[in-house]
């Protein structure tokens, strides 16, 4: 076989795998689009009604209680990391650290990127366990935040090292401190910043596995901090086990709303990064 003939094996290959991969992406969001909106047209209020005390067993209610849960831990743990991703991203550009401080840090970003979201539970449930409290809301926060931390971190990172050095220099010229230069750095690369939270959020709010030791399996409304709380994927997870055909078609409803709010997260992500681009050195004017 000549290196055309190899060349076009390949091109068929790369190609066809990735028709494979949209063609599953689409399937499984067509099937849970497609049972999950048949429930919502037969019960609208399923959304908006706390269940029932026994309704694991019965089907009674809905799913309010874990929508809250999923905006109580994701929204404060997303503040958190966002204030400490960008405070890192800041700090490991060339103005505050070395080039051989911040290359190991961003190596060890990426191992906790690659690290298994259910290991940042077991670590969390593992201070549980040793401060002798118990599972709760504000533990769901803590975890999430650790798990969003990395991804921020190094979108926040890559889209500072990609602003135009244009404007450090211009900064600098006109006797701008480093804090400040900062400042205009970060506003420069603020699309992918703003990328970079949303896709931080939008994996948190979709995740299982991090508050699923951690934040309890509660089918109440959220009490307080401190109080057991579930979110969206968890509740998920649970009614999907249900032997209640009711309870498991609750399971293709909630799944279908967090497949809406993560698509809708993506499409604002990119409205936003768009938008404000065109205020950037370099940016799209339109």
């Amino acid at each position: 076989m000549d290196r055309h003939a190899r060349q076009r094996l390949f091109g068929y290959l790369a190609r066809g795998a990735a028709a494979l991969v949209v063609a599953v992406m689409v399937l499984v969001v067509a099937v849970t689009i497609y049972r999950g909106g048949r429930v919502f047209i037969t019960d609208p209020a399923i959304m908006i009604t706390p269940p029932g005390s026994r309704y694991m067993l019965e089907g009674d209610g809905g799913f309010l209680h874990a929508v809250l849960g999923s905006i109580f831990i994701v929204g404060p743990a997303t503040v958190v990391s966002m204030t400490l991703a960008v405070s890192t991203a800041i700090y490991l550009q060339s103005d505050y650290s070395s080039e051989r401080f911040s290359d190991a840090v961003n190596m060890f970003l990426n191992v906790l990127w690659a690290t298994p979201p259910i290991v940042y539970g077991v670590f969390v449930l593992t201070i549980i366990i040793a401060v002798g409290a118990r599972t709760s809301l504000f533990f769901g926060i803590v975890a999430i935040a650790i798990f969003q931390y990395p991804i921020m971190t190094r979108y926040t990172d890559e889209a500072l090292r990609s602003a135009p050095d244009a404007v450090k220099e211009a900064t600098y010229g006109l006797g701008a401190t480093r804090f400040e230069t900062a400042l205009m750095t970060v506003r420069a690369a603020l699309p992918g910043v703003i990328a970079g939270v949303i896709m931080g959020f939008a994996r948190g709010i979709g995740d299982a596995a991090t508050v699923l030791f951690t934040s309890g399996r509660s089918t109440n409304m959220p009490a307080g901090p401190f109080e057991p709380a579930t979110t969206l994927p968890v509740l998920i997870f649970d009614q999907a086990m249900s032997f209640n055909a009711e309870v498991r078609s609750h399971a293709y409803a909630a799944a279908f709303v967090l497949i809406v709010v993560v698509l809708g997260l993506i499409v604002v992500s990119k409205l936003l990064a768009g938008r404000y681009a065109r205020y950037t050195p370099g940016g799209r004017h339109s």
